[in-house]
């Protein structure tokens, strides 16, 4: 086990090499690298690339950003090692590949967490999701915006998904996460981690029978030609965290830290645009190439899940963003604090 963690750690310190550094001075202007995974014509590349332009305009171009899309440079968790060594500067990551960094982050994979979409975007854009962000501070990640995932929901090879019962002996594609891998175990399936970029072929091949995520990265991936069925159970709204070393930040000076962050969340809010319109095509795409959509009742998910609260009583930190979470946006009406939305007391 040592000599594979040695190996590995060998690996990343040579890409850091290659990769010089994650921000380089040339005379006058500074460039700072970001890494991600995703496909150029994903909505969360287009408002990285949003953000590149504002940064040279807001910096005079005397800060600029060089993206390497499509896992150039690594998987997420590879990435974010890379960060941590001040050897790149940036990236994306799914919230739930940050737990093994920062717990806080938890939270954020719990299932049917958010009422609905203006809850969660009130959570992230408050006082609670600016805490989870710079949590990760202490490990050399500094959370700068969230980019709108919209919800994530089940996709099939051979059979629909109507109920918690119809997930049962198959083996389902989850992220990195403790979070996921009990959610999909919780639901009767048999949660199966594996990289993003091996995905498909693993759809192909039977490596496992279906995945989940949303609609716009169903489509971009073209998962859909292996997959036919796409239930919305909607059971979770994770975010992408944009991220940046405190080693790069800490070469900042302030006005430049204050350009980085700028342009940060005016991508952030340019990028919830071009997720919608993103989410409406990708579920039209879909269905034309013949997959079927399933809108299942989402109460049997929720209360299938119901318990993975209860693991969270004991670790205070994290129980008390859940009670964060759930004051955020009060509840109306008895109906509004059904299972379906926010879990019991």
């Amino acid at each position: 086990m040592r000599w594979t963690r040695e190996r590995r750690i060998g690996r990343m310190v040579i890409l850091g090499i290659l990769l010089s550094a994650g921000c380089t001075r040339t005379d006058t202007v500074e460039v700072i690298k970001l890494g991600h995974g995703l496909d150029t014509n994903h909505p969360v590349h287009y408002a990285m690339v949003f953000m590149q332009e504002r940064l040279d305009s807001l910096s005079g171009g005397t800060l600029q950003l060089q993206i390497y899309p499509s896992q150039q440079l690594g998987t997420e968790r590879q990435l974010l090692e890379l960060l941590q060594l001040g050897s790149l500067g940036m990236t994306k990551v799914a919230s739930a590949v940050l737990e093994g960094f920062a717990p806080e982050y938890t939270v954020l994979s719990l299932p049917y967490l958010f009422r609905n979409e203006a809850h969660r975007y009130d959570v992230l854009g408050g006082e609670v999701g600016r805490k989870i962000l710079l949590s990760s501070e202490q490990y050399w990640l500094r959370g700068l915006t969230y980019y709108d995932a919209g919800s994530r929901s089940f996709y099939t090879k051979d059979r629909p998904i109507y109920s918690p019962s119809d997930l049962e002996g198959l083996k389902i594609r989850t992220l990195e996460s403790a979070t996921q891998v009990k959610m999909v175990n919780s639901l009767g399936g048999s949660a199966t981690p594996i990289a993003w970029g091996e995905l498909y072929t693993a759809l192909q091949q039977g490596v496992v029978d279906g995945a989940e995520n949303n609609p716009p990265s169903f489509y971009t991936s073209r998962h859909y030609e292996v997959c036919k069925y796409y239930s919305l159970d909607e059971h979770t709204g994770l975010p992408d965290v944009l991220l940046v070393s405190t080693i790069i930040w800490d070469r900042l000076n302030p006005e430049q830290q204050v350009w980085v962050q700028q342009a940060a969340d005016e991508s952030a809010e340019y990028q919830k645009k071009l997720w919608k319109a993103a989410t409406d095509e990708a579920l039209h795409k879909v269905q034309e190439a013949g997959v079927e959509i399933i809108y299942p009742d989402k109460a049997p998910f929720a209360e299938r899940v119901r318990h993975l609260y209860d693991e969270y009583r004991d670790m205070p930190a994290i129980f008390t963003l859940i009670e964060q979470i759930r004051a955020t946006v009060p509840c109306d009406s008895p109906a509004d604090c059904s299972i379906e939305h926010i879990p019991a007391e």
